[in-house]
């Protein structure tokens, strides 16, 4: 029988031990993040961020073996930033809360992410997302369910959030490439839209009526919406 090859990731292979590499793998990891918040997922290659960096490719590949493990690391790092807060002191509801409100900024601010997550391996075993995962099992253990429900009900969370922002994230970029403000898109896309749904009662009254928030409200006001259902779901699972 033929022996089994390790999962290629950069969290399983084991690191090459060189005397003062001449960047760091925090310096290439900042470096690339910097690339992709500005000029998008397209644009990371090893070759131009080397250049970014002013260091050649090999410097590069010290620290990772190709373009693939550093999406991996660069996505660690994007979790990093996401807050898990301590359960003592507020309820189960409002911890989760605050965290899906943290992974939604992170998906906003990070844009390109959305079109990554799926694609970078064995990027779920960095220690940020271990670190993550571990404190957002512990909120809802402490509120009552056990490990295995506990993990589906974190998945379940995860799923609308991350659902959710990256929809999000796909607007508001694609809004920014117009170079005009969500109001002035909104207003300019109105009399289209009640001009469309003439014919569609539902969908003429949603269009024709008036909207007092800015559309910015409008947006985190569904997505705490959405995560309020979620979590009344969960909630009675309690009861």
């Amino acid at each position: 029988m033929a022996e089994e090859q390790p999962v290629a990731s950069v969290w399983t292979r084991p690191q090459r031990r060189r005397e003062q590499p001449a960047l760091s793998r925090a310096q290439i990891v900042a470096g690339a993040l910097e690339l992709l918040d500005t000029e998008g997922v397209e644009a990371l290659s090893m070759r131009k961020l080397g250049a970014r960096l002013d260091a050649g490719a090999t410097s590069l590949y010290r620290h990772v073996a190709n373009k693939d493990e550093l999406l991996e690391l660069v996505v660690d790092e994007v979790y990093g930033q996401i807050e898990v807060p301590d359960i003592w002191g507020r309820d189960w509801r409002t911890a989760v809360t605050v965290c899906a409100e943290s992974v939604r900024a992170v998906l906003v601010r990070h844009a390109w992410i959305a079109s990554v997550l799926g694609q970078v391996g064995l990027a779920y075993l960095g220690p940020n997302v271990m670190r993550l995962n571990e404190r957002m099992l512990g909120l809802f253990e402490a509120a009552g369910f056990d490990l295995p429900e506990a993990d589906r009900a974190l998945g379940t969370v995860m799923a609308y959030v991350i659902g959710t922002g990256t929809t999000e994230a796909a607007w508001l970029t694609t809004l920014a490439r117009s170079g005009q403000s969500e109001q002035e898109w909104v207003a300019r896309l109105r009399p289209a839209a009640i001009e469309a749904t003439r014919q569609y009662p539902r969908l003429h009254a949603l269009a024709t009526a008036e909207e007092e928030n800015d559309p910015e409200s409008t947006r985190g006001d569904g997505f705490r919406y959405g995560l309020d259902r979620v979590l009344d779901g969960l909630a009675a699972r309690l009861t």
